[in-house]
């Protein structure tokens, strides 16, 4: 049995986008994190269906593995207003309606103005509100876990920061040793007030080569976590077994 605290809870409303803190969550059984990659931006047609969503590779979509510019794009959706705010540096800030065509389509524009050649296009706002489905990048991974000791390891070996918001996780966990959720698979997890089950480590890929901060592609992440380690792992997917609340400070019991 091994325990350890929860750091910082984070969602990603829009996939790829702007990360948002949060200090407490109540997870659903058998659900996804809550407000957590609900949107995705098509770049091109994705083949997402509403009447049948399926699990659909992240390349269909605006995301930092394609399009770095991406992370140059602040975003924040104000759940109770329904409305996601936009910015990017030399252009005009929005408001997006989601529930209105007409402000999303405003919003496809002033996105594809911002991300320019960046992307090939059409550009599509797309929902999965309502549905049991999330754009995650693994049909099983219902939540993310990252553990900072890992983080910090990796840091120590390649002799540089790595900021663990390139790893774009719901859950930051400090107290576990580096790299024990690599044997998370199956295992039964604590979390706050509900139980969770450990699914798979997350691959990583070059999502994690841009710095979130200046939008640039400044470190082969992926390759020197290879040359350290021989795998290309960084956290651990988890479902929801049984619901229940988790905030800040909670701890996460790994049995």
């Amino acid at each position: 049995m091994t325990d350890a605290v929860v750091a910082a809870l984070w969602r990603h409303p829009v996939k790829g986008f702007t990360p948002e803190p949060l200090t407490a969550a109540r997870l659903p059984t058998g659900g996804w994190f809550p407000g957590d990659r609900m949107f995705a931006v098509e770049d091109g047609p994705s083949g997402f269906d509403r009447a049948a969503p399926e699990h659909l590779p992240k390349q269909r979509f605006t995301v930092l593995m394609r399009t770095a510019e991406v992370a140059g794009v602040r975003t924040r959706f104000d759940d109770a207003a329904r409305v996601l705010h936009v910015s990017a540096g030399g252009h005009r800030p929005l408001a997006v309606h989601i529930d209105d065509p007409a402000s999303r389509a405003a919003f496809e524009a002033w996105l594809a103005a911002v991300l320019g050649d960046a992307v090939a296009g059409p550009l599509k706002l797309v929902s999965a509100e309502g549905l049991d489905h999330r754009f995650m990048d693994h049909p099983l991974g219902r939540l993310s876990i990252l553990n900072l000791a890992s983080v910090r390891d990796f840091e120590a070996r390649v002799g540089r920061p790595v900021d663990p918001l390139r790893f774009r996780a719901n859950v930051w966990v400090q107290g576990w040793p580096a790299w024990i959720e690599n044997d998370g698979a199956g295992r039964e997890l604590i979390l706050g007030g509900a139980r969770l089950t450990g699914v798979k480590p997350i691959v990583r890929c070059a999502a994690t080569h841009v710095d979130p901060a200046t939008a640039e592609r400044d470190f082969d992440l992926v390759p020197a976590l290879f040359e350290q380690y021989g795998h290309r792992w960084c956290g651990l997917y988890a479902t929801i077994a049984d619901g229940g609340p988790v905030r800040i400070g909670d701890r996460l019991e790994m049995r």
